[in-house]
């Protein structure tokens, strides 16, 4: 039973570990898409813009570790394997979307991403991250 119960902590542990990892990986994709530093604008600039581009995309990171879990069936290796390529996946789509949508509509999204001012381009920015998270993630299942 104490063995179990171990082995369960472990396996958590590890899959908490790629779904950070995911996280960070989406971090650095949102910085890379934005003018300037996204740690000085979430956190000193407080800009609103920034802080939900960067939301949308960890809960579509989340949801597709999920879903990863989910569809393993207990078996740790495919969901750990799982949760890894379809998490690197849902980023590279979440950032041919954004590129996309950056290239269909006026000016920079990057742009519109940093200004202080909450602008609607940045809620549809987000609705593509979190479709393109569930699409992924129903794909899994």
């Amino acid at each position: 039973m104490l063995q179990t119960l171990v082995l369960d902590l472990l396996l958590t542990l590890a899959y908490g570990v790629v779904g950070i990892a995911l996280m960070g990986v989406g971090y650095s994709l949102v910085d890379l898409a934005t003018p300037g530093r996204l740690n000085q604008l979430i956190w000193n600039e407080r800009n609103r813009n920034a802080a939900l581009l960067l939301t949308s995309n960890v809960l579509s990171v989340g949801t597709i570790v999920v879903a990863a879990i989910i569809a393993s069936e207990d078996n740790f290796l495919v969901g750990l394997t799982g949760a890894t390529l379809y998490g690197f996946l849902g980023l590279v789509i979440m950032a041919a979307a954004f590129l996309l949508l950056d290239l269909a509509t006026p000016g920079r999204l990057g742009e519109i991403l940093v200004d202080p001012e909450p602008h609607p381009a940045v809620w549809v920015t987000a609705a593509v991250h979190l479709a393109a998270g569930a699409i992924i993630a129903a794909a899994i299942s």
